[in-house]
């Protein structure tokens, strides 16, 4: 029996049963007057048989209409269990009925991702700024993963650099990264399209994929950087399995008219099939698409399309659809709550979901982002926010039962630390490498060869110097923040509300995430001198103040003396205020004159005088040349040096010896010291810092100080030989 005729015998039978009352009823009801007077005609010509045997029929069917009223509401609970029983075709949209005519229940559960089968995700990202939307997609994917994960970028340089550093330090088991740079020849097979979407030449490389990923991967998801997972990825891997033999592109319909060509006056999108569909997110199976030669298919579509559009206005997605259009049977339709759009122009979303708890993934496709209009935004908006603020080292969890790492340096490290030694904490925040996202804001900055870049640290509590600090340099500044993730997301409001900061494209910021007890100062340090990409640095504080002029001086200063070759370190003598509102002084004249009336002075002079007291402060005050002076214990003064130096050692961290471990350490490298006369920085007050206070309060935190001090001494005399054994020597 065929399905067609199953249908219709099905559909007669439910159209009789319910028929049969509503005629009896008004036969009944308007038929009772003509029954009444040919009652009264039969009485007369007595035919009272006859009325008889119709009253027994009248009785007959309200019988069987009672027995088909049960009946009716047994076929509808059938019928019901029937639907949701039914195998539909994709393709077709109807139901599949085996040889006997009965339709083929789902007796067998979808099939399951295996357990460490590794599911590849690949993204398009390119440039400073969309990093961070990248990361918030990626939090959401490891919080509620359960497979092992591959990640394909294609990205270009600075998206490269910064994304491989964050992964390197994040070190989460189970995920690898690749990345496939968008050079000039990669972008010059899609340069040709004229794109109008703000993406520009990279909303166009998706259209590459099947190309550019690596042969071996047969299958692959697709993602824009502002998508936000809220369920496991692997339920969107598992969809591949029901893909029909030539199906190759999984694609949510569009949720906007956009394709309808309805949105206003001589509105002409490119052709899609119905609404079109949206490209945020797709399922790309790369082997069938390279049979069918993908690259040649799109690229005719595409140059046909545009001899009469002329442009692209949504970059791949108008291409994808164009193609769709010609060639129907590679799409496999997504349910709608894999991509919930939320567009300027998303009209039918709400038509896709009764509950928010539906959802899967939610696509802020829009250039307002969270500014959007919806019922459920704040939802929404409050489930992105969760993953931004997210602490990333959470993620770090292991998955059981697969074999998808092996053990680093870092743990081979921390597991070298004897845990019963009372240094532990100090030694294991040594040890740690920190999850660091480089240029957290965009940057753009050409060096000159005579470049000199101030180097600082801080964290959340020295955020009011930055300001004051661009006043006071207008030259490149590389600074790492160390912040969690939520402080991140405050400075990146700070930064992005601040008129100063937002005039300037040559500061690097870089974000190191927070992890461990102690204030990681010299990793923060390297951090931000691996960055400088000037041929001179300044290594400074953030809660100092240059001289006004500073940046032009150093310039000068470091050409003249070729600090380069002949290993020199010029000093910039340090001061201090106790007053939070000073009037800075314009010159060297003016800073003499406050020191002589106690308004400034010499850095530290009060509690630490011998971390600057070489400087000779005394002499500084009449020089008009630059001079030399020769190490002495404990000093830590500023220095202007060229990028090649030695790293900071990382041991030391919170309060004490991170500087003067630095400088001991060039002066046993043979560096000169050289005190420039012109030249000045003024320490601002500020409250005492946490480590700071810890060092003060804790014999413990004074002895581990003490003892990873005698160990850099010891470390230095085998490095630099005997050249080092005066540090021993001093010491004693």
């Amino acid at each position: 029996m065929s399905m067609i005729r199953v249908y219709k015998r099905a559909v007669l039978f439910l159209v009789v049963v319910l028929l049969l009352p509503v005629i009896l009823l008004i036969y009944l009801t308007f038929g009772s007057d003509a029954i009444y007077e040919g009652k009264k005609q039969r009485d007369l010509m007595g035919f009272t048989d006859r009325e008889a045997r119709l009253a027994d029929r009248v009785r007959e069917v309200e019988q069987q209409n009672q027995m088909l009223r049960r009946q009716l509401s047994v076929s509808q609970n059938q019928l019901m269990n029937y639907q949701n029983s039914l195998v539909m075709d994709n393709e077709t949209g109807i139901s599949l009925i085996n040889e006997n005519g009965r339709p083929v229940r789902c007796n067998n559960p979808e099939p399951e991702v295996p357990k460490c089968e590794v599911i590849h995700v690949s993204i398009v990202c390119a440039g400073y700024n969309s990093t961070r939307n990248v990361i918030t997609l990626i939090k959401s994917i490891l919080f509620n993963r359960k497979h092992p994960l591959h990640f394909h970028f294609i990205s270009d340089g600075a998206a490269k650099t910064i994304l491989q550093t964050l992964f390197d330090s994040w070190s989460v088991p189970g995920v690898q990264v690749s990345f496939y740079l968008a050079d000039d020849k990669l972008k010059a097979e899609v340069a040709w399209i004229p794109n109008k979407h703000y993406s520009g030449v990279f909303g166009l490389l998706k259209l590459l994929l099947p190309n550019t990923l690596p042969t071996f991967l047969d299958k692959v998801i697709v993602l824009d950087t502002d998508v936000t997972f809220a369920t496991d990825i692997a339920e969107l891997w598992k969809i591949f399995s029901k893909f029909k033999s030539k199906q190759a592109i999984g694609l949510v319909e569009n949720q906007s008219d956009w394709y309808l060509g309805k949105l206003w006056k001589n509105h002409h999108p490119w052709p899609a099939l119905g609404r079109g569909f949206n490209t945020g997110v797709i399922l790309l199976d790369l082997q069938k698409l390279r049979e069918y030669n993908w690259s040649q298919m799109w690229k005719m579509v595409a140059e046909k399309e545009l001899m009469s559009l002329l442009s692209t206005a949504l970059a791949d997605q108008d291409i994808f659809n164009a193609v769709l259009k010609q060639n129907p049977y590679l799409i496999y339709h997504l349910p709608c709550e894999w991509n919930i759009q939320l567009s300027d122009h998303t009209k039918s979303h709400a038509l896709c979901y009764s509950e928010v708890s539906d959802l899967k993934i939610i696509h802020w496709n829009s250039p307002v982002k969270l500014l959007v209009k919806n019922k459920h935004v704040e939802f929404f908006r409050n489930l992105h926010l969760t993953f931004l603020e997210y602490d990333g080292n959470l993620l770090r969890r292991e998955l059981f039962g697969c074999a998808t790492s092996t053990p680093n340096e870092l743990d081979s490290k921390l597991v070298a630390i004897n845990e019963d030694d009372e240094c532990y904490e100090f030694r294991r925040q040594g040890a740690l490498v920190l999850r660091t996202h480089l240029y957290y804001i965009d940057y753009d900055y050409t060096p000159s060869p005579d470049d000199v870049t101030l180097v600082a640290q801080l964290s959340m509590d020295r955020l009011q110097m930055l300001e004051a600090i661009c006043k006071h340099w207008e030259g490149p500044i590389s600074l790492a923040l160390y912040m969690s993730d939520a402080e991140a997301q405050a400075f990146l409001r700070y930064a992005l509300g601040s008129e100063t900061l937002m005039a300037r494209k040559n500061i690097g910021y870089h974000v190191v995430y927070k992890d461990g007890q102690f204030f990681p100062v010299n990793y923060l340090r390297n951090v931000a001198v691996r960055q400088v990409n000037t041929p001179y640095m300044f290594l400074s504080d953030i809660d100092f103040l240059p001289m006004y002029g500073l940046y032009d001086y150093l310039k000068k200063a470091t050409s003249m003396m070729d600090i380069t070759v002949e290993k020199k370190a010029l000093i910039v003598p340090a001061f201090e205020t106790q007053r939070y509102r000073l009037t800075f002084p314009k010159s060297k004249a003016d800073l003499l004159s406050m020191l002589d009336m106690a308004t400034l002075f010499t850095f530290r002079f009060h509690v630490w005088p011998q971390g600057h007291a070489p400087t000779n402060f005394a002499k500084w005050r009449s020089a008009t040349t630059p001079y030399k002076v020769s190490w002495e214990s404990d000093f830590e003064p500023y220095v202007v040096v060229s990028t090649n130096i030695t790293d900071y050692d990382q041991r030391f961290v919170g309060f004490g010896w991170n500087k003067v471990s630095h400088i001991m350490e060039l002066d046993a490298q043979g560096y000169e010291f050289v005190v420039l006369p012109n030249a000045f920085i003024i320490h601002m007050p500020h409250a005492p810092s946490f480590d700071i206070a810890k060092f003060r309060s804790s014999s413990l935190y004074r002895k581990c100080l003490k003892t990873l001090k005698g160990e850099f001494q010891r470390d230095l005399s085998r490095k630099y030989g005997i050249k080092a054994l005066k540090y021993l020597s001093v010491e004693r």
